[in-house]
């Protein structure tokens, strides 16, 4: 087995603390990864919450994973010693389902195996990237342009690969005019990717203080939607809404917003269900849809994307002992926009 060091939460709604621990011994097709930095989401602090359901402890959380490989089994081809890697949100599949042999492993129908708080074929717990070191299977890392800033890249892994699929599964781009709700981890990654796709890119928030972000991002224009006028006076207006945000909200007025056939997108997994009134979809032959990650071709596209495009998440390096800090600032909104973890700092 393979030693290893990260932080923890030992059972669900207590603090994460240092941790030592195993993982599998390196098989024949599999990496092991020092584990260099670690983008900090939503999820991680819903999972061990237990949140969304009941989570397996202790649980070392982190599915935004850069590093470098350090080792390969015996039988790799995809990597050697030294590469630029990262891990996204799963770390196996079972290959063979329709998803998987459609490219949508992450709707794995048989065996899929999240980075953590699952179960892995072998039967061993899979931990995070709130670690010194991960193991993987070849197949599910990814290649980081040596050109990408590691730390700025590690968010690309679930907030990058999340709002980048929705976007290219419906062809947004030039002529389209998509709206963003919520300018966060997320949403900044929505607004980069919907102007690198030649979209006119509209922000829509509740805060007036955000404007001046969006704009600083490139985005078009900016909407506060707490503001009568200014949300009457983009009724009917986009093609597209990507919607980012995990909180409580009502999507009503956001689909008075849509063009006739317009689509809203939902990316943000909000811990209360969705109200829709009945005459909000007919009423324009609108769509609501939406998107989890997206598989692991598509998530190597969305990074040699980013890097033929100098695209990165904008982010606040941390140390992993601030984790705690960070989660209170993140679900305030307070940083702009992904919290990273220095693994150094373990």
């Amino acid at each position: 087995m393979i030693t290893s060091r990260g932080y923890a939460a030992q059972s669900a709604k207590t603090q994460l603390a240092p941790w030592s621990f195993e993982r599998r011994e390196l098989g024949p097709h599999d990496i092991l990864i020092e584990v260099l930095y670690c983008g900090v989401c939503h999820t991680d602090w819903h999972l061990i919450n237990n949140d969304w359901y009941e989570g397996i402890f202790p649980m070392v959380p982190g599915h935004e994973i850069t590093g470098r490989v350090i080792q390969v089994g015996s039988l790799v081809q995809k990597f050697k010693a030294g590469d630029h890697t990262g891990v996204g949100v799963m770390v196996d599949s079972c290959g063979n389902c329709v998803n998987c042999t459609h490219h949508q492993e992450q709707f794995c129908q048989v065996s899929p195996v999240q980075t953590y708080g699952s179960v892995g074929k072998d039967g061993l717990v899979t931990y995070g990237g709130y670690a010194n070191n991960v193991v993987v299977n070849e197949q599910f890392a990814h290649h980081i342009a040596p050109t990408l800033d590691l730390a700025a890249a590690a968010p690309l892994l679930c907030a990058g690969i999340t709002t980048y699929s929705p976007l290219k599964k419906w062809n947004v781009g030039r002529g389209h005019k998509l709206a963003v709700i919520g300018l966060g981890g997320l949403g900044h990654m929505a607004v980069k990717f919907g102007l690198a796709f030649g979209a006119e890119v509209t922000v829509l928030s509740t805060s007036a203080s955000k404007e001046k972000d969006a704009a600083a991002l490139g985005a078009h224009h900016f909407v506060v939607t707490t503001d009568d006028e200014q949300r009457k006076a983009v009724s009917s207006s986009f093609d597209f809404i990507l919607d980012t945000v995990s909180a409580k909200h009502d999507l009503n007025g956001y689909l008075a917003m849509l063009k006739t056939d317009g689509v809203l997108i939902c990316v943000g997994i909000p811990s209360e269900p969705f109200e829709l009134s009945p005459f909000a979809l007919p009423a324009g032959n609108k769509t609501v849809t939406g998107s989890g990650a997206g598989g692991l071709q598509e998530t190597q596209e969305m990074l040699d994307f980013c890097a033929a495009h100098n695209i990165v998440s904008s982010i606040e390096l941390i140390d992993i002992k601030d984790i705690h800090p960070a989660f209170e600032r993140m679900l305030k909104g307070d940083v702009r926009y992904r919290f990273v973890i220095d693994m150094s700092t373990l």
